[in-house]
């Protein structure tokens, strides 16, 4: 059993007096096993059970591909923005950099250090979920957030998955209003911010909200007007820190514009995409999410106030500044949600309290209802046949391409390829998107028609196509690339993945 609510006062009483002797030291080992220390190895079983059915797919999902491309040739000696071109910020590569050089090329790398940051997260939310509701709630609101982060597909390597764990420190550096040295550790959590910015940037309105709430709790203890004026400043120095270090180093390089470009100007040159921020398939989506939040508020003011309320308050406002997160970009994309996993399962815990009048069922059941929507087996069985595709593509193309000047250019297909192939690469736009996706004409250093034009002038030894576009198609670029294709490649391999057929073409001579 994890334990209940109702003996957290007399645990907590025990503790102190079984602390002053030495059999009472082993006895408060003996409950903290019998307590958190048990929650924490049941989180650790389940994400690994929610995310070692990926372990070693080379293609689990699109954008991590890419990430772990860069992060991998930065232990070559390569950065981002010169090299190769993307727009998410340099901690993200650096976090699959230092995956690769501890644990290979290889896509295990990144996954096990992602299952790292999911287990951080997942332990943060059960430690946070404690001062509102006893272990057994506490360990469902965080298995809850766990299965949500892979339903939102940051089963693998997304971005979410690495900025997740960081928001979450600062809401624990920062939930103690009441913490004799709250000025120090808020300026800590604002680090943690600025770290969590060198992932995503998307995550400014919740490092807005913190560094805001911080203020506000600086003025209910006291704090002089001008005092809260040299703290927010110190609170944007400090959360600024890592992005303007990174800038200095381009700028050192002589390379401050592409950094310039790509980390800022390039995100609003972007093209939104007819759906916007509200896609026709998010109304369903969304549920688990909504459901999570409705309950909890539900649950709030109509079963059991949650205490301490303030605390719960927090976690709301940490919500709403979540979903702000979630729709800054002019496209959203129903992945963008799992930055919501961790907020919404604490915002719900009024719903999932044991001392509530429905006791324990709501959580037991959402919970059961979530691992079977990950659809664990299935999920597996498609991984497999996902990644045996990808290298049956792989032993085809690798033949033909070299690592020097015969290269593999994926128009349309998995990154992986590039390392699997071991080829070269014949543009810096290495992610397919970024030459094929209409939405991007205006977003790039280049005209993506003539990007395409020099690459199929160099004639590559093999090119990927699609049978299905992801996103809207640059019509001129296409053209060139069907023109190149029935002139001078033949088809070769056809595979099955994501729901899409991939075709190999090898260059006839």
């Amino acid at each position: 059993m994890i334990g209940q609510s109702g003996c957290d006062e007399r645990f907590s009483t025990m503790t102190v007096v079984a602390a002053s002797t030495p059999a009472g030291k082993t006895g408060n080992i003996a409950a903290m096993l019998r307590g958190d220390a048990l929650a924490l190895v049941l989180l650790g079983a389940l994400v690994l059970l929610t995310r070692g059915i990926w372990f070693g797919d080379p293609v689990a999902d699109f954008d991590e591909q890419l990430y772990s491309f860069i992060g991998w040739r930065m232990t070559e000696g390569e950065l981002p923005f010169i090299d190769w071109w993307d727009r998410k910020p340099v901690g993200l590569f650096a976090i699959f950099g230092a995956a690769h050089w501890l644990f290979g090329p290889g896509p295990l790398a990144y996954q096990i250090v992602a299952t790292l940051f999911a287990f951080a997260g997942a332990a943060l939310v059960y430690m946070l979920a404690r001062r509102l509701v006893g272990r057994l709630s506490a360990w469902l609101a965080a298995a809850i957030s766990t299965m949500l982060l892979c339903a939102y597909a940051s089963y693998s390597g997304q971005s979410e998955v690495f900025f997740l764990p960081l928001m979450l420190g600062m809401v624990a550096l920062l939930i103690d209003a009441d913490h004799p040295h709250f000025t120090r550790r808020a300026m800590m959590a604002m680090l943690l911010g600025g770290l969590a910015l060198q992932v995503k940037y998307t995550v400014v309105p919740q490092c807005l909200f913190f560094g805001l709430y911080a203020l506000w709790v600086e003025h209910k203890r006291g704090a002089a007007f001008s005092r809260l004026i040299w703290l927010g400043a110190a609170f944007a120095l400090i959360g600024l820190l890592p992005t303007l270090l990174v800038a200095v180093f381009y700028a050192a390089l002589g390379e401050f514009d592409a950094f310039m470009f790509a980390n800022f100007l390039s995100f609003f040159d972007r093209t939104p995409a007819p759906q916007g921020r509200w896609g026709a398939d998010h109304a369903l989506g969304v549920v688990p999410i909504a459901l999570l939040v409705v309950g909890g508020i539900y649950g709030a003011f109509r079963m059991r106030a949650p205490e301490p309320f303030r605390d719960w308050l927090f976690f709301c406002g940490w919500a709403v500044s979540s979903l702000t997160s979630v729709l800054l970009p002019g496209t959203v994309y129903l992945y963008y949600y799992a930055a919501l996993a961790a907020p919404a399962a604490l915002v719900a815990l009024p719903m999932l309290d044991r001392q509530s009048p429905l006791r324990a069922v709501p959580g037991i059941l959402i919970a059961v209802a979530f691992l079977a929507l990950l659809s664990i087996p299935d999920r597996r069985q498609t991984s497999l046949e996902e990644r045996a595709a990808a290298e049956q593509l792989a032993s085809v193309i690798a033949p033909h391409v070299d690592a020097e000047d015969n290269c593999l250019w994926l128009w349309d297909g998995p990154s992986a390829l590039y390392r699997m192939t071991n080829s070269c690469v014949p543009t810096r736009f290495v992610y397919p998107d970024h030459l094929n996706n209409a939405l991007e004409v205006n977003a790039l250093e280049v005209s993506q028609s003539e990007e395409v034009a020099r690459i199929l002038a160099n004639r590559p030894g093999a090119i990927v196509t699609a049978s299905r576009p992801m996103t809207i198609q640059n019509e001129e670029a296409t053209a060139l690339v069907e023109a190149a294709l029935a002139s001078d490649y033949e088809e070769r391999l056809s595979v099955e993945m994501h729901d899409r057929t991939l075709t190999a073409w090898i260059r006839r001579d």
